[in-house]
């Protein structure tokens, strides 16, 4: 049986849950109320998933897991993210809800970030698939020469 768009609307309708179904379960009450399709060309989730998926908004979300830190710790903590990056990801990821900005009025001033209690559910899922990842990577690095050796005589 094909997975057609049809099918997926189909599942992700309340009363649908199949256990292979990743929305089904996505939210934490289960009720399916309200539920977004980011299956959908147009669906707002699109732009949280790019946020929450993307390389330094995966890192960030599990940095901040350790707790509130400042921007230069952060900074530090994420190799290879550029200031203007990280800036624009904690901005989006404050506007997400996922992040809190706490602003300290301190001379100098002094600004903190901690994850919110929604940053902190997919901050936790984000370590998951961190954990999975650097568990699995050699796996990964053996299939990827596998097929990289395999391109190569083909050509």
């Amino acid at each position: 049986m094909s997975d057609t768009p049809s099918r997926r609307m189909q599942r992700a309708e309340p009363g649908n849950e199949q256990r292979g179904d990743a929305r089904a379960d996505a939210n934490s009450d289960g009720s399916g109320a309200d539920r977004a399709d980011v299956f959908s060309e147009h669906c707002p989730s699109r732009e949280v998933l790019r946020h929450v998926t993307g390389r330094w908004g995966v890192l960030l979300l599990v940095a901040l897991l350790d707790g509130a830190q400042r921007f230069g710790a952060l900074r530090r903590r994420v190799g290879g993210i550029s200031e203007k990056m990280l800036a624009q990801t904690l901005v989006w990821l404050e506007q997400d809800g996922l992040v809190q900005r706490i602003e300290h009025a301190v001379a100098p001033p002094r600004v903190d970030y901690r994850l919110t209690p929604l940053g902190e559910q997919v901050a936790r899922r984000a370590r998951a698939l961190v954990d999975w990842i650097e568990g699995n990577l050699p796996t990964i690095q053996a299939v990827q020469r596998e097929v990289g050796a395999k391109a190569s005589t083909q050509t």
